[in-house]
């Protein structure tokens, strides 16, 4: 449940301060208005300034994209980082030279994506955190301040503290969940009282999301709570593994779940999607691991690659990371 204000909230302390809207400013939202982030990004952001907001009712696929952009030429971009994948995997020349930003958010957006866009078409591509609890961004990266791979700094007008499990402060550099709190975050769940009462505290908002913070303040994401693995007896980012297997010249996405070995011990499982026009040879897979230990300690290397045409998400864009769990699982077992 939302207050009318938490809007006015959102388009000042984000879309104002970090994007400078106005009124000459086009947006194409990707992601639309059912969705809190494209509510924003299509619906009361260009509302707050008189901007135009350009509505694509069709599906999401890279050339019905391009085509609104060049059709269209929008000022400002917000997609998903599956989307910008799905994009470079596209071969042709776009014109994409109206955007002067582009916005992801949704799930992070690995390092090599940012860099692989950039380097098309010469636009920062600003990654961010928001979640329908906050209505909108609480952390993100600036047009000035960009830390590939990062959810950015906090923004203006919020609180965030990351705790470990027992409420304490985590040390710098550790992983600890998030907790943020800000004007524009939610009253209560609508005839829910117990998921308020786990959610919200003292006027924190439980994100559900690890983190780590660097020394010059940005964050870092680290997974879901129950998407963190446990291997040897350390904790393994699924995340940190996947922009390992990102930055391989022949994968375009990527997940990693946990699961158990012969022994019923925990172990990173990689379900890879590769470019086009990259076989499936029979080295390939092993060529990936070893890519992934020359990058990472050999605990995070995963054990399994599972090449897939596509991977299971949500209509928001997300990874359905339960369904590759089981899939994992069903997999091991019939080996």
């Amino acid at each position: 449940m939302h207050l009318q204000h938490d809007m006015v909230v959102c388009a000042e302390l984000y879309a104002k301060a970090v994007l400078k809207i106005d009124e000459r400013d086009r947006f194409f939202s990707v992601p639309k208005l059912f969705f809190a982030y494209g509510l924003g990004n299509g619906g009361y952001f260009p509302l707050a300034v008189g901007a135009t907001s350009i509505l694509w009712p069709g599906p999401p696929t890279p050339a019905d994209v391009y085509a609104v952009i060049e059709r269209h030429r929008p000022t400002l971009f917000f997609f998903v980082p599956t989307g910008f994948g799905m994009m470079l995997a596209t071969a042709g020349a776009f014109d994409l030279s109206s955007v002067r930003l582009a916005v992801s958010a949704g799930e992070a957006l690995p390092a090599p994506l940012y860099r692989r866009f950039k380097e098309r078409f010469g636009i920062d591509i600003l990654d961010a955190i928001g979640s329908t609890e906050a209505l909108h961004m609480f952390i993100a990266n600036r047009p000035h301040a960009i830390r590939a791979g990062s959810s950015g700094l906090l923004l203006d007008g919020y609180d965030a503290m990351l705790l470990d499990e027992h409420k304490k402060a985590v040390a710098p550099g550790d992983v600890g969940d998030l907790y943020i709190r800000g004007e524009a975050t939610c009253r209560e769940y609508w005839n829910q009282p117990e998921k308020t009462a786990t959610t919200i505290q003292d006027g924190w908002l439980r994100t559900g999301d690890k983190y780590t913070q660097d020394a010059d303040g940005f964050y870092w994401y680290a997974g879901r709570g129950d998407d963190m693995l446990k291997v040897g007896g350390l904790w393994v980012s699924p995340v940190e593994v996947e922009a390992a297997l990102v930055a391989h010249e022949a994968v375009q996405e990527c997940a990693v779940v946990g699961c158990e070995d012969a022994d019923g011990l925990t172990k990173p499982y990689a379900f890879v999607v590769l470019r086009a026009g990259v076989d499936r040879t029979p080295t390939l897979a092993g060529d990936l691991q070893q890519f992934v230990r020359s990058k990472l300690a050999e605990y995070k290397r995963p054990r399994w690659v599972e090449f897939r045409d596509e991977l299971p998400k949500t209509a928001t864009g997300k990874m359905q990371r339960f369904k590759l769990r089981e899939d994992a699982r069903s997999a091991r077992e019939s080996r």
